[in-house]
């Protein structure tokens, strides 16, 4: 991953959680110019200045070595992801779409990882991280040129499984798991 590409995940990853470079410079223990430089392509960090950064983002950083001539592509140090999750180092160099930044940061995307939050017992600034690594894979998956209203019906599945998760233990299949009880009034088609 060229340092270009490692700048503009730290940016999206940044921008996209509602964060300012001074406070993940802060939680990062990094200066704001040193980062300021690596979001704009400049300089040459270091695996650890990576791993601070990646900490200071709610995300990991993982790093792989492929052969020359191979492309670089997700590997087990990943869980096979590739993506955002893997932190900046990660290698599958996935970019979080502008139309992701821009949902970031509404204030019902802040809801909406307020509520994941406390769902998974875990801070706002982490959720709100764990939800655009997770809707960046997803844009892999898809196609980064999703409509507004898909993001929306992305992070609101993701809002459901997180707080009303399905009954069943772990690894049964759907069909050894109790049906969800339907509202009144509604008929199956």
């Amino acid at each position: 991953m060229s340092a270009p590409e490692v700048g503009r995940q730290l940016r999206g990853l940044r921008t996209a959680s509602g964060r300012t470079v001074a406070s993940v410079a802060a939680d990062a223990g990094l200066s704001v110019p040193y980062i300021a430089n690596l979001e704009n392509g400049r300089g040459n960090p270091t695996v650890a200045a990576l791993g601070q950064l990646a900490a200071a983002l709610g995300m990991r950083l993982s790093v792989s070595l492929v052969p020359a001539g191979v492309p670089a592509g997700p590997g087990p140090a990943d869980n096979g992801t590739g993506g955002p999750e893997a932190g900046a180092g990660g290698a599958g160099g996935d970019r979080v779409p502008a139309a992701l930044v821009r949902l970031g940061r509404t204030d019902r995307f802040g809801r909406a990882a307020r509520l994941m939050a406390g769902a998974l017992r875990t801070d706002e600034a982490q959720a709100r991280a764990r939800l655009v690594g997770g809707l960046a894979v997803l844009a892999g998956v898809l196609g980064p040129d999703l409509a507004e209203a898909d993001w929306w019906r992305l992070l609101d599945a993701l809002l459901l499984v997180a707080v009303s998760p399905a009954a069943g233990p772990p690894g049964a299949p759907a069909s050894a798991r109790p049906a969800a009880p339907r509202a009144a009034g509604r008929s199956r088609r």
